[in-house]
């Protein structure tokens, strides 16, 4: 019955993830494993989280297969192994006892959605647990704590309800009251946090379209170029800001003086707006990642490159030991160089955060651009290597999440989709289809001020979750008779 009940939990959880976000198959799987690990010792647990982590992220990953079925196998079966190594922070629960430490799932969940946000290869967090939680009401924590809250709300929810079926009498009642104490009190205080309004900013977001699923290396840069800056060409009147996606315009050498600069100023002073575009800049055996941006008068006026690189993506880890083995220079000719600096282009109009693609999946690189004064935080992205939706739709999520814990505008360019426009709230304003040109002209809003998650990061959610993991060890030191 056990293997069945965590066979159901990764399912449960599988089908909740994006692009279906079904929020309730989160609390409703750490139900189902919550019983399922009642009364198990450690072994037990392991292999229970196994089973999960191995139907969760076995369906969850399959995209990767379009890429290396090689490296589908590795990053599932790694993946499968931290959920059961957070499964195993679990206390072992004495049976017929609901102080025994079930109930601390949720905070190994959480362990486990911030060890994702930093290996492997710096952070892989596809999928994460929280990212079906955006139409859910456990999402309003996200300003509080940010991610990992959300997921320990969400998760506490769940052990409510395994409450109803572990514990009998008024003991049932207490667990469950202490559960949903514990998993509303953050939502209903997220829910009170508010940034400050600086006005709005009329914003164009530009997706060219065209094929999916080709990787960038099998395609005529030139021709990307060419289909996002058509879409831009239809842009009306004067906004105050164009947005275009991630490596629309390549070059040797560097931006200025190239033609792309000299048809991005022209854009620029036609529409007397701010023009943002992500940049390639080809340099030796390396490239950089920048979005530039140009002002009204087609100065450029700074960049931002990115930082946090796609692992077999922009870079192959220990590559010069890899090509020993395989063959890599086909999948990724060039390393991407990694950038410096703060998340944060000035312009007229308005300080504007900047990350790129990948950066949007995690809430450090955000945080940099907000606390350093961004009053909106811009996502120039491409997700065009992908056939199926799964990876869209995740920085969809992430874009949402990002949205919610800063309290700030997130507008998101793709040149085939999805592009997002998202309110400080989480509400999606407008977004783009797969594959087809759009044009989104939105009158956003700018906002300053910091959220608590923006001042404080995870450390305040990570500490309470290793407290919460260490309770049950320091009540058996506690008990009568213990040594």
């Amino acid at each position: 019955m056990a293997v069945l009940l965590a066979a159901g939990a990764g399912g449960l959880w599988a089908l909740g993830a994006q692009p279906r976000g079904w929020w309730p198959l989160l609390p409703l799987g750490v139900a189902v494993l919550t019983v399922a690990l009642h009364g198990r010792q450690l072994h037990a647990r392991l292999l229970l989280g196994s089973l999960a982590g191995t139907l969760l992220y076995g369906t969850t990953l399959a995209w990767l297969t379009g890429f290396a079925v090689a490296g589908y196998i590795g990053i599932a079966v790694l993946e499968a192994l931290m959920l059961a190594a957070a499964v195993g922070l679990v206390p072992t629960a004495r049976t017929g006892r609901w102080s025994g430490g079930w109930w601390a799932l949720p905070a190994g969940l959480v362990l486990l959605d911030a060890a994702q946000t930093r290996f492997p290869f710096d952070g892989f967090p596809l999928p994460a647990l929280v990212h079906a939680q955006l139409d859910g009401p456990f999402v309003l924590a996200a300003p509080l704590g940010g991610s990992l809250l959300v997921t320990a709300t969400a998760a506490t929810a769940g052990v409510g309800l395994a409450a109803l079926v572990l514990t009998r009498g008024r003991t049932r009642w207490v667990a469950v009251g202490v559960a949903v104490a514990v998993a509303g009190l953050p939502v209903a205080l997220g829910a009170t946090v508010s940034t400050d309004p600086a006005g709005t900013l009329d914003a164009a977001v530009v997706q060219g379209g065209g094929p999916r699923g080709l990787r960038a290396v099998f395609t005529d840069p030139q021709d990307t170029t060419d289909r996002q800056f058509a879409v831009a060409e239809q842009v009306t009147g004067s906004p105050d800001l164009v947005l275009l996606p991630e490596t629309v315009i390549s070059v040797d050498g560097q931006i200025a003086g190239s033609t792309g600069d000299v048809s991005t100023a022209e854009l620029a002073r036609r529409l007397g707006a701010t023009v943002v575009v992500g940049v390639v800049e080809r340099q030796g055996t390396g490239f950089r990642n920048a979005a530039v941006a140009w002002g009204p008068d087609g100065a450029i006026l700074g960049r931002y490159e990115k930082e946090h690189r796609v692992p077999f993506g922009e870079y192959i880890p220990a590559r010069q030991l890899l090509e020993r083995v395989t063959d890599l220079t086909a999948l990724v000719p060039r390393d991407a160089i990694p950038g410096e600096g703060v998340a944060l282009i000035d312009t007229p109009a308005g300080p504007l955060g900047v990350v790129i693609s990948y950066e949007v999946l995690f809430a450090d690189r955000v945080r940099e651009a907000v606390t350093a004064g961004g009053q909106i935080v811009l996502v120039p992205t491409n997700a065009a290597s992908y056939v199926t939706e799964d990876v869209p739709a995740i920085e969809v999520a992430g874009a949402r999440m990002r949205a919610l814990e800063f309290g700030r505008t997130v507008a998101q360019s793709a040149p085939t989709g999805y592009s997002v426009v998202v309110a400080p709230d989480g509400t999606v304003l407008a977004q783009s289809g797969l594959g087809d040109p759009a044009l989104l002209r939105e009158a956003v809003a700018l906002r300053t001020g910091l959220t608590p998650y923006a001042r404080t990061g995870d450390t305040p959610v990570l500490i309470l979750a290793v407290l919460v993991l260490l309770l049950p060890m320091a009540r058996r030191r506690t008990e009568p008779g213990a040594r």
